[in-house]
């Protein structure tokens, strides 16, 4: 696999930095009292900790791993990723739910099983950082800071450096 910027890759070119900062608006409007921020690791767990800094948010975000609810389990097996921690009581809060990239649904799937798991949630949304479209379950974003198009043998995946800056990058089959 090779593995590019999103901007040199046709005509698309996507700022995470900005759109980051349209996901923070969009997640500020989407808060109530009871709202805990659950990020999708590893993309999503990092936009939910910037996000719970920046929105003055009391305590830590979630962290959600689809690992063990995964459709594809045989082939992937046990990814030695983040694992699920919920320093929050799940049982009546408003989860939001936070992921870099939305594209097939299976990963949202997965997280859904796995936050069941922990409790009865009274709400749960979902915000993306992107919706590239082709989904393969009925799942849907409540909001997403933005929508592209990219062949399906392209992935688009959320990269961080030191300084905590987001980018994108889009890997090549």
């Amino acid at each position: 696999m090779t593995t590019s910027p999103v901007g040199q890759a046709g005509s698309l070119v996507l700022d995470a930095e900005a759109l980051y900062r349209e996901l923070l608006r969009g997640v500020r409007s989407m808060l109530t009292p009871t709202t805990r921020l659950a990020g999708i690791a590893s993309g999503g767990a990092w936009l939910a900790e910037r996000l719970q800094k920046d929105l003055g948010l009391e305590g830590a975000p979630g962290v959600l791993s689809s690992v063990m609810h995964r459709d594809d389990f045989a082939q992937r097996g046990l990814a030695t990723g983040a694992q699920t921690a919920l320093p929050f009581d799940v049982d009546g809060a408003d989860v939001l739910v936070l992921d870099d990239v939305l594209f097939t649904g299976r990963t949202i799937r997965a997280v859904l099983n796995e936050l069941f798991d922990y409790g009865r949630p009274a709400s749960v949304r979902l915000a993306v950082l992107v919706d590239r479209g082709g989904r393969q379950l009925p799942v849907q974003a409540d909001f997403a800071a933005a929508r592209v198009a990219l062949p399906g043998s392209q992935s688009l995946a959320l990269a961080r450096n030191e300084q905590g800056t987001f980018q994108f990058q889009v890997q090549e089959a």
